[in-house]
């Protein structure tokens, strides 16, 4: 063996001693009171904990500032689908009555609610899925349905019909621009997980309704979209089976601040959508002119819900991050809250009180996702945070 060999084993044994040294003097050195931790974001408020009962979905509050939530039946028990917080409790809204499903009348029971939101008029329309555990919608029963708020009672009840219904669709959710026709019209997204998505468009004085973008690459989930939650990639899981990707369809919607833009995006994708409100209102217009005029805006990080504000702002979830982001009129996106309480951000809405709420239900760690195994912890929650700016209001 020669000297130089024997530096070099001799370098080796030392090199390979080293880290049981260190790892010695680690050991014994004190250790710093906090380590550094991810920052949060923005200021959000707690608004109100449910503490019992079903996860929400849906929150809309009114212009005097009544706060309104809703519960889908997809597995937990639910004894009513939509309700108002009232004195630290939620309530059945507008009665107990109409929240007892009955499918003997599935247009005037509610059978399972999607999304409540309160358009300009200061009414409370339902978004009525009619389809619990994401069955196929019950004939009849997906509607739109109108309370008046100065009297808690049904004005106004839209079934939507066959044809616009398809087997597969799950109506989401809802945006109103009462200036158009002579009653106003509704658009709401088909966020199906086994069919076309699509937008349909309600004439709220005919209760016609119509779709566009059935099936188009804008409304469907993007095949290439791997979503990571919590640190692991969310998939529909049950026991002895393997993973099997979770696909939803067109769900957020916002309508511009002067009605003539509506963005949309699929649960499953990070792109935001845009397409002209003139042409989803125009029955007659050709598949292939709706489509040419869709826009990609590019990213925005995966949402659930999406909002926009009377400032010409549009706000998504991004339920990867635990975030809230906001895109301003430069169409730059920017982050207004990050934190660790926001678990699947959900349903927005912009309140004229200047702040958005947003509610945070654990969604992806139902049991479907989980091997069976249910690792939500309650309680569900509501934040809201203040943007300065109220809702858009096209009346």
């Amino acid at each position: 063996m020669t000297m130089s060999t024997r530096l070099g084993l001799a370098g080796l044994a030392l090199a390979l001693a080293a880290p049981v040294g260190v790892g010695a003097a680690l050991a014994q050195a004190p250790l710093p009171e906090a380590f550094p931790a991810e920052r949060s974001i923005g200021a959000i408020e707690p608004v109100f904990a449910f503490r019992n009962g079903p996860m929400p979905t849906g929150v809309t509050v009114s212009a005097r500032g009544r706060i309104f939530v809703n519960f889908p039946k997809w597995g937990d028990e639910v004894p009513f689908t939509v309700g108002e917080i009232r004195d630290g409790r939620v309530v059945p809204y507008p009665d107990a009555a109409i929240n007892r499903a009955d499918p003997a009348r599935p247009g005037e029971t509610l059978l399972s609610v999607q999304s409540v939101v309160v358009d300009p008029a200061d009414r409370l329309w339902i978004l009525d899925t009619a389809a619990p555990g994401f069955a196929r919608p019950l004939a009849g029963g997906a509607k739109l349905v109108a309370v008046d708020l100065a009297t808690d009672r049904v004005v106004r009840t839209i079934v939507l019909p066959e044809g616009v219904v398809l087997p597969t669709t799950y109506v989401n959710d809802v945006r109103f621009d009462l200036r158009q026709g002579r009653a106003g019209v509704a658009y709401i997204t088909d966020s199906s997980t086994s069919g076309p998505g699509g937008i349909i468009i309600v004439d709220l004085d005919s209760g016609e309704a119509w779709r566009h973008l059935t099936g188009h690459p804008s409304t469907s989930p993007d095949p290439a979209f791997v979503p990571m939650v919590e640190g692991e990639t969310m998939a529909a899981r049950e026991a002895g089976k393997p993973p099997a990707p979770f696909r939803v369809a067109s769900d957020g919607i916002a309508l511009s601040a002067d009605g003539e833009t509506l963005y949309f995006c699929p649960l499953s994708s990070r792109h935001l959508f845009s397409v002209p409100t003139a042409l989803l209102r125009d029955r007659s217009a050709a598949p292939e002119a709706v489509a040419a005029a869709v826009r990609d805006l590019g990213e925005k990080g995966a949402s659930d819900g999406l909002e926009a504000d009377d400032r010409g702002r549009v706000y998504a979830g991004d339920y990867e991050h635990n975030s809230i982001r906001q895109r301003d009129t430069d169409g730059q996106w920017r982050t207004i809250a990050h934190d660790p309480r926001i678990l699947w951000p959900d349903t927005l809405s912009v309140a004229h009180d200047g702040h958005l709420y947003f509610t945070a239900n654990q969604l992806q760690r139902q049991a479907m996702f989980h091997e069976g195994r249910d690792l939500r912890t309650k309680p569900y929650l509501l934040f809201r945070i203040q943007i300065g700016a109220g809702p858009v209001a096209l009346r």
